[in-house]
């Protein structure tokens, strides 16, 4: 069984890519940083009797979906689960942000996530069988000012993966978003909020729980999963929330001090 693994060079996608690897999984990995993908290739090699390969593309560029591929087409690879975990944010007011980096953003997190998936569920459809992994985020359950993008972006994946989930119900094929909570790896880093009270609270879980639960409940064919007792409660309490209030409360923890 071949898994396909982006954004595998750090974070969430690097503790996945040593998960599956530990349950015989034969790895495709995939990001922007070569050296980190090779580091892990061969971690991961020395490790476990699996094979490893490594593909360096950069999702920001709208061809990479269709290029990986086409790659792994050509050399006759399956790919039976497919992870969407590449991803990133920005912090700071929407009208404040430069439009390139909101709309690299939503290529990342959105329309490359959506090709992939498109191209490779075909081939799962096909075959009648596969599995589908997309990381979405508590986030997606609500607006989220200071980080309006990448909130609305985790709300787009959510709901992209359950609808295509039901699509494909009974077929073989199922689809899972992986929704976690403040998770401790660099993206707050890379997104500016460390600051936030989102991570100084210390309520950020590591990020090998939550590939270990994106795992479990992928393998068991949930449609949601959202690691931690703490991230379930807040998204039912959101859902029960008026709107504008829950937008005010994402706001204050979105503040930077």
């Amino acid at each position: 069984m071949t898994t396909l693994i982006t954004g595998a060079s750090s974070g969430i996608g690097y503790e996945l890519a040593k998960v599956f690897a530990e349950n015989g999984h034969d790895l495709v990995l995939t990001a922007r940083n070569q050296a980190q993908l090779e580091k892990l290739a061969a971690e991961i090699q020395s490790a476990h009797k699996v094979k490893v390969r490594v593909l360096v593309k950069d999702l920001a560029n709208a061809n990479s979906p269709r290029e990986i591929f086409d790659e792994l087409i050509r050399d006759g690879t399956q790919i039976e689960v497919l992870v969407n975990n590449a991803g990133f944010g920005n912090h700071g007011p929407f009208a404040n942000i430069e439009l390139d980096a909101d709309l690299r953003l939503l290529q990342v997190n959105i329309v490359a996530l959506t090709a992939l998936t498109k191209l490779f569920i075909r081939e799962m459809l096909a075959r009648g069988r596969g599995r589908v992994m997309n990381v979405a985020s508590t986030a997606g359950f609500m607006p989220g000012p200071l980080m309006a993008t990448y909130y609305a972006s985790k709300a787009y994946v959510l709901h992209f993966s359950e609808a295509v989930a039901q699509e494909v119900a009974g077929r073989g094929v199922s689809v899972t978003a992986l929704c976690p909570g403040p998770v401790d790896t660099a993206f707050q880093k890379r997104a500016g909020i460390e600051g936030s009270r989102l991570f100084k609270d210390g309520a950020a879980m590591d990020a090998r729980t939550v590939a270990l639960a994106g795992y479990r409940g992928m393998m068991h064919g949930k449609r949601i999963v959202i690691p931690g007792t703490s991230n379930k409660l807040l998204t039912t309490s959101v859902r029960l929330s008026p709107r504008r209030l829950a937008a005010f409360i994402a706001g204050k923890f979105n503040v930077v001090h």
